[in-house]
């Protein structure tokens, strides 16, 4: 008798509706619904998108239509072979991975003091106020933020070079929007206005997940403020820091952390400035779109996917190693 009770408590609890997939499922619909946006948006956007890739491998022709995609001759690796010897090919790449690592130098560490700096401020409603205002230029688009560098910085009557005037530092104007020597320093400041105070949110969420007890720990070890966010506050985020850096490194090709090269090619870029301000995204854009070489294109656009591959993994695999803490 013992032994059947058992068997039948067993049994009651193999069928108990929190084991039941199914019963989970029904009392979890909403997130569920949510989940499944997600999936879908990423096999409308992401995976069925990649049937394009074809086009790198053929010479597609728009008057065939959907059909071209799989019946256009078979070139093989013709278009990256032709890209690679291509005279334009090394000033274009040169353009994009120099303006992408001078992003990257600059742009990265910016966020961090930041976030480091408003994490020691005492006056939170000027903190506030100052987060604010800093990430608040994120959702305003390149489009318009070129209307202002335009405001700016022209040379016929931009505030920065009336002020210069007015100052007595300069004679007449600079161009900064039209000579290739300023391109690369006003796309790089421009970028760490715009996204500045966004990166910094990330790192502020890290700083919060600090153990308290460990600043109250070092406080009354007699630890400076200096010490505390060198040895503290630092270490603790690091993580954050190298999550942030391998996604960076990932997108070296698309313009570092803000990934806006193209945005300010195609927007600052012109025939004076052109030498400087030509990189990949930019080119794929004007010769697959205005040339019609949609192939031609592709094969560009390929070629910089699989370098961002590379460049994630090994970056991944190089913080794994060297700091234990990676993107996956």
């Amino acid at each position: 008798m013992a032994q059947m009770n058992a068997t039948a408590k067993g049994g009651t609890a193999r069928r108990k509706p929190g084991n039941n997939i199914w019963f989970r499922l029904r009392q979890q619909w909403m997130l569920q619904v949510f989940a499944l946006m997600g999936v879908a948006f990423m096999i409308l956007f992401s995976y069925i998108p990649m049937v394009g890739i074809v086009l790198a491998f053929n010479n597609f022709k728009p008057k065939l239509g959907l059909a071209g995609f799989f019946t256009s001759p078979w070139v093989g690796f013709k278009w990256f072979r032709e890209f690679l010897f291509d005279s334009q090919f090394w000033p274009i790449f040169r353009n994009t991975i120099v303006l992408s690592l001078l992003k990257l130098a600059f742009s990265f560490p910016v966020p961090i003091l930041f976030a480091l700096t408003l994490n020691e401020m005492r006056m939170l409603k000027i903190k506030r106020v100052i987060q604010t205002v800093s990430y608040l230029p994120h959702f305003i688009s390149w489009v318009i933020v070129h209307g202002i560098l335009v405001s700016f910085l022209n040379s016929s009557n931009g505030v920065i070079n009336t002020a210069l005037k007015q100052l007595g530092l300069i004679d007449k104007s600079l161009p900064f929007l039209s000579s290739p020597d300023y391109f690369w320093g006003v796309a790089v400041i421009s970028d760490i206005w715009k996204e500045m105070g966004w990166w910094a949110i990330i790192f502020l969420a890290a700083i919060a997940g600090v153990d308290v007890t460990m600043y109250e720990a070092a406080i009354v070890d007699g630890a400076s403020r200096m010490q505390r966010i060198l040895h503290i506050t630092l270490p603790a985020i690091r993580p954050t820091i190298m999550v942030v850096l391998i996604m960076s490194l990932g997108n070296l090709l698309g313009g570092g952390l803000g990934g806006s090269n193209f945005e300010q090619a195609y927007l600052l870029g012109n025939s004076s400035n052109y030498a400087k301000s030509e990189v990949l995204q930019a080119y794929t854009l004007r010769v697959g779109l205005e040339n019609g070489r949609f192939s031609y294109a592709a094969a560009v656009s390929l070629m910089q996917s699989l370098i961002s591959v590379f460049l994630v993994v090994t970056s991944n695999f190089v913080s794994i190693k060297l700091t234990d803490s990676g993107l996956f």
